[in-house]
């Protein structure tokens, strides 16, 4: 059945939403585990940014990773609609996950702690290098980033990830894939490196947007999984 998402009472985004809802996984992470954060980002966090952060946080929590999501021009507390919640549920994320997101504002202090930061275009990507300089490396458009990795070999990742610290490891196996660009053709159309907006439109472009955005998630998951597991 279909994932109804009831409207309720909006809270401070510094307080709930992305932060709350998505990253509830790492609470069972074991004492003195240094938790590995993957930050998505789109426009209005409601949409591409939370749906990719619940299901990353759904599929890695077992590893000590915590997704969060933000919006280069979201209003603190928005829900995501039924359409990108339906698409959540597919992926098997839980419905109380889905149901404390709310969206929030990127700013600056935000980018300060990931390791990951995924992008779902172009435009947001330039924005969170322009914030963060310090994350050119670590911040990919989503779609970019599959495109690097399906072009680096299992061995070339875990070769890139030494150290013995998860986050340390993860950093390593980045720089493998930013070293990609360059190397890399780009795609024909630009517009191939970007997850469409389904926002206000049709189930039909909400289905687009998820078969762009689902093989990036498949991406994610191999690359950490063989950069700390």
């Amino acid at each position: 059945m279909p994932v109804r998402v009831p409207p309720q009472r909006r809270r401070s985004a510094e307080h709930r939403g992305g932060a709350a809802g998505e990253g509830r996984a790492a609470a069972s992470v074991p004492k003195g585990y240094r938790v590995i954060h993957i930050l998505t980002v789109c426009t209005g966090n409601i949409c591409r940014s939370p749906l990719a952060a619940l299901v990353l946080q759904h599929r890695l929590g077992d590893l000590g990773v915590t997704a969060t999501s933000a919006g280069v021009r979201a209003r603190g507390g928005d829900r995501m609609p039924v359409e990108a919640a339906e698409l959540a549920a597919g992926y098997g994320v839980p419905a109380d996950r889905i149901q404390a997101h709310g969206s929030r504002y990127l700013t600056e202090g935000l980018l300060r702690e990931p390791d990951l930061v995924l992008a779902m275009d172009r435009e947001h990507r330039r924005g969170i290098v322009e914030l963060a300089p310090m994350k050119l490396r670590s911040a990919f458009t989503i779609r970019e980033f599959e495109r690097l990795a399906a072009a680096t070999s299992d061995d070339a990742i875990r070769a890139g990830a030494t150290g013995s610290d998860p986050r340390e490891r993860l950093r390593g196996a980045l720089a493998v894939l930013a070293g990609q660009r360059g190397l890399v053709l780009p795609p024909a159309d630009p517009l191939d490196d970007d997850v469409v907006d389904p926002y206000g439109r049709s189930r039909e472009t909400y289905a687009r947007s998820n078969a762009q955005l689902a093989p990036g998630l498949d991406a994610v998951d191999r690359v950490v999984r063989l950069a700390v597991a």
